[in-house]
């Protein structure tokens, strides 16, 4: 009889948990990030899906003549926001779970 109630109170635990993940797992969609790269040239927001939600350009950084440097600044801020999005969920994802190791949340 003791394995039973252990076995539910495990089940229980189990089932919060999972109602967290799927908190934090909604929180984090509707979460944004921003990144700029070039002292603030490039500005992206990326949300928590990740989906890249805007990205905005000074008029000071679009030099016809070195059109590689802007797409550089533009890697380097979408590269940073998508870290942070990372970062963030798993943050979010291990507070709830504990450090445990779990496959496909991250």
């Amino acid at each position: 009889m003791a394995t039973r109630g252990m076995n539910h109170d495990m089940l229980r635990q189990l089932q919060r948990m999972q109602a967290q993940i799927t908190k934090a797992q909604q929180e984090i969609e509707e979460s944004t990030v921003e990144a700029s790269a070039g002292g603030g040239a490039v500005t992206v927001v990326v949300s928590g899906q990740p989906r890249l939600q805007s990205i905005k350009i000074a008029p000071e950084a679009v030099d016809p003549d070195d059109v590689e440097m802007l797409e550089d600044m533009i890697a380097a801020a979408l590269n940073e926001a998508l870290e942070k999005v990372r970062t963030m969920q798993a943050e979010r994802f291990g507070s709830v779970t504990g450090g445990l190791d779990m496959p496909g949340l991250t």
